[in-house]
């Protein structure tokens, strides 16, 4: 999908699409005042943002665990600990077939999973067992292929997004995701197989980030079957060699900081849905960072 810089003054109105069972746990509101996006430009959405119609393809992969926490806002947040010097870094590709208030629209999520509280950080149990309350995601990068997007995720929450040309594609049992800088470039390229083992998610997480000198934390809830594809014996035996390419990094400025996470080839665990539902909601006002 091309990347779309035009904001429009025009708000999407679209609300009586979000019927579904899931959307009816989310009561909406407004932000306390209107989103001001640029000079001229201002829109009261409605929250949590509400997704639906989305094809989701998630690749999880382990990563060196002092270059994940070098990327880490505050000194309390810790990345996950997978043993062996190792953390986890998290790539998330959605199409966006309906946005509430906003129109649709490709994005790459990529996370550190992490604990905030530094002196407690159990090994794996975190990735296992959601009952954990300081457990959650930092978002270190997340290219959108809209403009007005990047200007939501900039202003409210922090998110350092960036307006970039994302193509997904479903071909031969896999969704292959792509991301370009803006020569055309790609220096991101995750293949995701379709197929695996069907599972049931529901989840709640937060969502971590910073603006300013505020740490903020977002629910972030999702819903669907996935085809998953776990490798749990690459907790035990490092540097294995994948049975295809699954993930491929370029040698461009987008790329360096995930060259430098030292990313293992053979994936954690992968996901698909075709199907997905989602919301994402303002930062909480009760939690104190």
């Amino acid at each position: 999908m091309k990347p779309t810089f035009e904001v429009k003054e025009q708000m999407t109105q679209n609300e009586n699409l979000f019927t579904e069972p899931f959307f009816k746990r989310f009561e909406l509101r407004h932000a306390p005042k209107p989103i001001q996006l640029n000079e001229t430009v201002s829109k009261n959405y409605f929250f949590p943002t509400l997704y639906k119609n989305v094809t989701c393809a998630i690749g999880i992969f382990f990563c060196n665990y002092e270059k994940a926490k070098s990327i880490l806002p505050d000194p309390r947040m810790n990345p996950i600990n997978m043993l062996g010097g190792r953390s986890l870094v998290v790539f998330s590709c959605y199409n966006y077939g309906n946005v509430m208030n906003v129109a649709p629209y490709n994005e790459i999520a990529m996370s550190i999973p992490v604990m905030m509280d530094s002196s407690f950080n159990p090994p794996i149990l975190p990735m296992i067992l959601n009952v954990f309350s300081g457990f959650g995601f930092y978002a270190f990068g997340m290219p959108v292929t809209s403009k007005e997007n990047q200007l939501r995720g900039n202003k409210i929450w922090g998110i350092p997004k960036v307006t970039q040309e994302i193509d997904q594609e479903i071909k031969n049992g896999f969704c292959t995701t792509t991301a370009k800088e803006e020569d055309g470039t790609p220096y991101l390229e995750l293949s995701i197989p379709t197929s695996g083992k069907a599972t049931q998610f529901d989840v709640g997480a937060n969502l971590f980030s910073k603006l300013g000198n505020k740490l903020f934390a977002s629910q972030t809830c999702f819903s669907g079957q996935f085809n998953v594809v776990k490798n749990m014996g690459s907790l035990i035996k490092k540097n294995q060699k994948p049975d295809r390419t699954y993930i491929k990094l370029g040698n461009t400025p987008s790329a360096k900081l995930l060259r430098n996470l030292e990313i293992d080839e053979n994936p954690f665990q992968l996901r698909f849905s075709d199907n997905m539902v989602s919301a994402f909601d303002l930062p909480k006002k009760e939690w104190n960072s």
